[in-house]
């Protein structure tokens, strides 16, 4: 009680602080303040800080993660995930960078599925698919957002209305997610969502990491372990087939700790297919909706290692292969070259409304669509 007490005492002390002010390690901490405008609409910056000085900061635009930031071996704190220091970037269309995709996240083949025997036409956004819910999709909304200091630590939700036949989705979706960083240096997402229709939901952060603190470094020297004995292969328009492939004697099998690009330069099919990885891993599960280890991922230079754990059952792991140095890099004033991030998206798999082998992605009136996603920060010596 005495520990919640002080909580709440911190949180009418720092929550109405501008964004702008500094801060200290040992001090909790929840700013916001106004970041700019997207159209006539304000976006809000948030800024949750834990007593152990790790810092994530979140936007209304997209429930956007634009920085995070951890301590290396030595207790540098450097941001670990690309974004940039102004809005204007995100408003140009940049892929995705931390941002909340939906209504699906990942690929639906054909820009089409078909539901209770009537068949729903999205619109194509890559090649002849809807990637990430279409051109414009939850990433290029304006959440409403809501504050709160929570036990754990402190806490930002933002909440989405999709309305009915946006995009080409059945039903009204309100689509929920929340950020809280804790004291353990844990920085957990929980997603949540209601229909009014039956619609296909599948949420996710497209956080791109890079674990140097130094975003002209490549992420080809940082080490990752996925918990998946199998992963989705893909066709020629990274549709997956259908088939559940066995990682062992592949390049993708993470099972054990491997170097990003120890791989990636192979003749696999795969690989070559996706320019890299880009591909859905089946994660290992003791049980569908279980918080089960998905990666480890690690920088042996900085120390810095993120663990991801999650509900969803699957996660897309993405070399940032169409990294292309034309969005500017945040607070430098140059470019994200080739393969300077990587993406871990905890999600349910790609063209699952397609597939019906797959776990099924439909939500229903009177359900609740609930998945969680956690990061654990921690260094190595």
């Amino acid at each position: 009680m005495e520990r919640t007490r002080k909580r709440w005492l911190l949180a009418a002390l720092f929550a109405f602080v501008p964004a702008a002010m500094g801060s200290e390690v040992g001090r909790l901490e929840m700013r916001f303040g106004p970041w700019g405008k997207a159209g006539t609409e304000s976006v809000d910056l948030y800024t949750l800080r834990n007593l152990h000085g790790i810092e994530a900061q979140v936007m209304s635009y997209g429930a956007t993660l634009v920085s995070l930031k951890t301590p290396d071996r030595a207790g540098h704190m450097r941001n670990i995930v690309l974004g940039f220091d102004s809005l204007a970037p995100y408003l140009e269309g940049v892929p995705y960078f931390g941002s909340s995709v939906g209504r699906y996240a990942n690929r639906i083949a054909g820009a089409r599925f078909t539901l209770d025997g009537k068949t729903y036409h999205l619109i194509a956004n890559d090649g002849p698919n809807t990637l990430h819910g279409g051109p414009k999709g939850f990433d290029k909304r304006i959440w409403t957002a809501d504050r709160m200091l929570t036990d754990p630590g402190p806490s930002v939700g933002f909440t989405y209305v999709s309305p009915a036949g946006e995009d080409g989705f059945p039903g009204q979706l309100t689509a929920s997610v929340r950020y809280t960083l804790a004291d353990d240096d844990t920085l957990t997402i929980d997603y949540s969502a209601t229909t009014t229709a039956p619609t296909p939901v599948n949420l996710t952060n497209h956080a791109y990491f890079n674990l140097t603190g130094d975003m002209h470094q490549s992420i080809v020297g940082h080490k990752l372990t996925i918990n998946a004995d199998r992963f989705t292969p893909v066709d020629a328009t990274l549709i997956p087939t259908g088939e559940l492939r066995s990682v062992a004697g592949t390049p993708f099998d993470f099972r054990t700790p491997h170097t990003v690009g120890s791989r990636i330069g192979s003749k696999d099919a795969q690989i070559e297919l996706g320019h890299g990885y880009d591909h859905n891993f089946v994660l290992n599960k003791t049980s569908p909706h279980a918080l089960t280890l998905a990666a480890v991922l690690e920088d042996p230079k900085s120390g810095r290692v993120v663990e991801v754990r999650t509900t969803q059952p699957g996660v897309q792991f993405y070399t940032g292969n169409w990294l292309d140095g034309k969005p500017v890099e945040k607070g430098k004033g140059t470019f994200f070259a080739h393969r300077t991030g990587l993406c871990l998206e905890t999600q349910h798999f790609p063209d699952s409304p397609n597939q019906p082998s797959f776990p099924s992605t439909i939500l229903r009136p009177g359900q609740t669509y609930s998945e969680k996603t956690v990061l654990i920060f921690r260094t190595q010596k």
